[in-house]
């Protein structure tokens, strides 16, 4: 099942860096810049390098995302199952922005498409969560 990302948490992932975490034989995290939000409630990233991410989506499909505003320290996580996709709608438009942005100097691998299954509220302060999603409030640990 699909979590349904809220506007708001629309807006901050759209608007900022992800970092994509994966675990095979030791865990991987990783920023990607070519991702967006899709209409589906889906997630997109264009995988240009991400060699040990890809692996890791293979040996088990299971991410995590964390975005986070850093003017406003708004931050989330979705966590949930990727796929690798290889052609589609998603796959032309990254491989296109692939091509504009690096001039043949490097190509896309694939498309990793992420349904999202938790998404969880990871911000400092206490940020209204539209109630049409699963979301959880983190734990803020205290520092000695």
């Amino acid at each position: 099942m699909i979590a349904m990302i809220p506007d708001n948490v629309k807006k901050v992932f759209n608007e900022n860096l992800w970092y994509i975490a994966t675990c095979g034989d030791a865990p991987n995290v990783v920023h990607v810049g070519f991702k967006r939000v899709c209409d589906d409630g889906k997630l997109a990233i264009g995988a240009v390098l991400l060699e040990t991410t890809l692996e890791n989506i293979k040996a088990n499909g299971k991410v995590a995302i964390a975005c986070a505003n850093p003017l406003t320290a708004e931050a989330y996580q979705v966590k949930g199952t990727a796929e690798l996709v290889y052609e589609g709608e998603a796959y032309e438009h990254y491989s296109q922005l692939t091509l504009d942005t690096f001039k043949g100097a490097m190509e896309l691998k694939c498309v990793v498409l992420i349904t999202p299954e938790r998404l969880i509220n990871a911000s400092p302060n206490e940020h209204i969560v539209e109630n049409n999603c699963k979301c959880e409030m983190s734990v803020q640990l205290k520092q000695n």
